[in-house]
């Protein structure tokens, strides 16, 4: 008799994949490590081309190696890569052993991006229990909880990275290692998608798994469909403008901090190591965590709040907005960000959602990873423009340009072919 996969069971094993797969330790103080052990700036950027390229190149290849041959396994590999990417840090102290550490770090990123939606969605769509949601509605539930237990244990994470790096650089480094090694256990242990780890052929049911060629058609049709392909747009150029702001989260808020509770704080030592407006970003990069987990907890209740459509037209437009505020008014710069990072958390279900409900089961990953290829794309050119305009401005400066760009886009791309409307006849209704 086949095992029976309850809705809760996959849920808890997402919750736990999720609270794994952070990097809480170690995000906070991440440059202030490189630094340390002696990288300039451009060596950083380097490092970052480096890995950006590789996301790109991996993406889709590995989101066929998930549909050809496992989920579980891919997400395992992904998983164990950042473990060993973590790891290694502790050790590195050249730059083309940080580069290698970097190619781990990207390879992680490319195995787990898309295949774990995919594993989720087909997960809750072997689960049919009465007076449940259907599966593409419980997904949206699941996937939204799931980023808020993943923000909230990088909340507590940063904090904690923080103090850990006043005892040893290295020390939030080895935390973080540990807590993604323990992700390995915990991916072995979720319930497999049948259909896609090899049971079909016992079953006596027809092997759904697709070639390569396969896969890449299954791909190149879902993205040759015009409301697809603009949606995927659409979305790439908003997650790209708030990546791209990111970059300037930083010296924007220490420069606002600055202004207003003055330097005594900037002079604040622990154990003799000077950590300034560092102690600072950590708790305001924890409570940007918390905003992201509250909204993508209520992922599920604003879509059935507002409807999917509403909400994905109008959140990207309203932070993109948000962006221009500050030029008026500095002091609107933090919240601003904490707006950003929690409209950010609160879309990504809802664009997985979106996407999930026009992809069909047999190429999933895939797709998923081509629609994150497509993200890498955009955000490539999106960094450097933004630099060339805080250089010759300011950081706010840039920041107001990337919402200014992409309400300029999205208006003109409204107007040209909505991308919310419908995949074709019959498409699923996003109530």
């Amino acid at each position: 008799m086949s095992r029976v996969r309850s809705g809760r069971s996959v849920a808890i094993a997402y919750y736990l994949y999720r609270m794994a797969d952070s990097v809480g330790f170690i995000w906070p103080v991440f440059t202030l490590f490189l630094l340390w052990n002696g990288l300039t700036y451009a060596q950083i950027g380097t490092l970052s081309a480096i890995s950006a390229v590789l996301v790109v190149s991996l993406e889709v290849p590995t989101g066929y190696v998930a549909d050809r041959y496992g989920r579980r396994l891919v997400l395992g590999a992904g998983m164990l890569s950042m473990a060993a990417s973590t790891a290694g840090f502790v050790v590195a102290d050249a730059f083309l052993e940080f580069a290698v550490l970097y190619a781990l770090w990207a390879l992680s990123m490319a195995l787990q991006s898309g295949t774990a939606d995919a594993w989720l969605y087909d997960a809750l769509g072997g689960d049919r229990v009465e007076n449940e949601p259907s599966e593409s509605r419980r997904f949206t539930h699941v996937r939204g909880r799931g980023g808020a237990v993943h923000q909230w244990t990088s909340a507590v994470t940063m904090i904690g990275g923080g103090f850990l790096y006043v005892v040893h650089p290295t020390v939030p480094f080895v935390a973080s290692a540990l807590l993604n090694a323990a992700g390995v256990l915990v991916v072995l242990a979720m319930p497999r998608n049948l259909r896609f780890e090899g049971t079909a052929s016992n079953s006596g049911k027809t092997d759904e798994r697709l070639g390569v060629f396969e896969s890449l058609s299954v791909l190149a049709a879902r993205l040759a469909v015009p409301p697809i392909r603009a949606f995927v747009a659409y979305a790439a150029l908003f997650f790209g403008i708030v990546h791209a702001a990111d970059t300037y989260v930083q010296p924007i808020t220490v420069d606002v901090l600055r202004a207003q509770v003055g330097g005594p704080l900037e002079n604040v030592a622990v154990a003799g190591i000077a950590i300034r407006s560092a102690a600072l970003l950590g708790f305001v990069y924890a409570g940007f965590a918390a905003v992201a987990a509250v909204g993508s907890y209520y992922a599920e209740a604003v879509r059935r709040r507002f409807g999917l459509r509403h909400a994905l037209r109008w959140l990207p437009i309203c932070v993109a907005a948000s962006f221009l505020l500050p030029l008026a008014v500095p002091l609107l710069s933090v919240p601003v960000f904490f707006g950003m990072k929690g409209s950010e958390a609160l879309s990504k279900p809802l664009v997985a959602q979106f996407l999930n409900d026009r992809i069909p089961d047999a190429g999933r990953a895939t797709v998923l990873s081509g629609v994150s290829m497509g993200n890498a794309l955009v955000r490539a050119p999106l960094l450097p423009l933004a630099g060339v305009v805080a250089d010759r401005a300011t950081p706010t400066g840039a920041v107001a340009a990337l919402g200014g760009g992409f309400l300029a886009v999205a208006a003109v791309g409204y107007l040209i072919a909505s991308p919310l409307a419908d995949a074709a006849p019959g498409a699923p209704s996003d109530g």
